[in-house]
């Protein structure tokens, strides 16, 4: 049995139930094993009002310092994030806050084996600060903007590939990670490529009848799922809904540009067939995946974007952009269609190719079959055996 301290700022709480939710999945999955515990600790940055009106960062304030999810005892402790300087000071503000809050959880009786980090940048930065000073073995995964985006910034990218150098392992959820850790410098025989699955229980086909019955949608139905802001690129299905006067629009999630979004639909005319729904549970997503027509996934940038494939699960093809891992997810005519650039006109163009060749949606759910969560956690625990000597 391997004891695990899973650290990282992406991990879902009951105050922001959808926040990496991605990272609790995979985690799951591999306790279900039986080879390996954890106790996570996922910190929150420090806030001190819980009043609605201070919006996300409220969220922080109102997050539990402990709480059992799944089984899994998580801790939410606080660490400073102050504004501007926040960027380069985070990784080492987080490691100074988190020593004593591991401290007490050695003294409590959970002397763990190996920190399993999550994000490189601060989350594996500070995991790698705090394997030095605990003298554990440290494994990081990399899933997207901390390595697409973040080693631009030239002070980060330094702290990046120290802690890679410095990590027992590195896992990167697509090769197109891999392939960008390596440019890096960092060196390759220490990245694994261990991709997402999809629970296949909780995505899977519904009676579309009365699904879309239930959601009102009488029309060709797109749904965009993400997060409200620029990079998930929702502005660009709003645009294609003016060249796509018989489709309806879905938009799941919540975030900063939810005014700019609906006054962008009035904008062009589109309001009627543009439906914003706010912040859908996890589970409930199935419900819209299922009625759907298509998912639509407008990204500038993804490592491995799990929403592909839940919508897959259901029955449901993708329109996505050709960017990051994305191509390695959308592989098939079954899975859906890449498109040919990155605009409203990419978007309209592959919506007719998809509806002049739809797939069957039976074949759409083999396809995501396909991507159980079993390699990936026989995966994970090869590097965390080796990486703590327990082979």
């Amino acid at each position: 049995m391997i004891k695990l301290l899973t650290f990282s700022t992406l991990y879902p709480s009951e105050a922001r139930p959808n926040h990496g939710v991605f990272v609790e999945t995979r985690l799951r999955h591999l306790v279900a094993s039986g080879e390996a515990q954890s106790v996570v600790v996922a910190p929150v940055p420090w806030f001190p009002f819980k009043n609605k009106r201070f919006g996300s960062y409220a969220k922080f304030a109102c997050t539990p310092r402990e709480e059992m999810r799944n089984g899994l005892r998580v801790l939410h402790p606080r660490f400073f994030l102050p504004p501007k300087i926040g960027m380069t000071a985070s990784p080492f503000l987080l490691a100074a806050a988190m020593i004593p809050v591991i401290q007490r959880i050695i003294r409590q009786g959970y002397d763990f084996d190996l920190i399993d980090a999550h994000y490189f940048y601060p989350d594996g930065v500070a995991a790698a600060m705090l394997g030095r000073y605990f003298k554990k073995p440290v494994c990081i995964t990399a899933r997207g903007t901390d390595i697409s985006f973040i080693p631009n910034y030239s002070l980060p990218r330094k702290m990046i590939i120290w802690a890679a150098d410095h990590a027992a392992g590195s896992i990167t959820v697509c090769n197109a990670l891999k392939e960008a850790m390596e440019k890096l410098g960092v060196e390759s025989t220490k990245i694994v490529t261990l991709r997402n699955g999809v629970d296949l229980t909780l995505f899977c086909p519904i009676d579309r009848v009365k699904g879309r019955k239930e959601l009102g949608l009488k029309q060709f139905t797109l749904l965009s799922v993400g997060n409200l802001i620029e990079l998930k690129g929702h502005y660009l299905c709003i645009e294609a809904m003016a060249s796509l006067p018989d489709v309806q629009l879905l938009i799941a999630g919540s975030g900063p540009d939810y005014e700019q979004l609906e006054l962008l639909a009035k904008r062009l005319g589109v309001q009627d067939r543009v439906n914003l729904l706010g912040s859908i549970s996890h589970a409930n997503l199935r419900n819209y995946y299922g009625a759907a027509d298509a998912l639509v996934l407008a990204s500038s940038r993804e490592g491995w974007a799990n929403v592909l494939l839940e919508s897959m699960a259901c029955g449901t093809p993708v329109i996505a952009s050709n960017v990051w891992g994305t191509p390695e997810v959308v592989a098939s005519h079954d899975a859906g269609i890449l498109m040919s650039s990155r605009t409203s006109e990419g978007i309209v163009e592959a919506v007719h190719t998809l509806r002049d060749d739809y797939p069957d949606r039976t074949a759409t759910r083999r396809y995501a079959e396909k991507f159980s969560w079993d390699e990936t956690t026989q995966g994970q625990l090869e590097i965390f055996r080796r990486a703590t000597g327990k082979m």
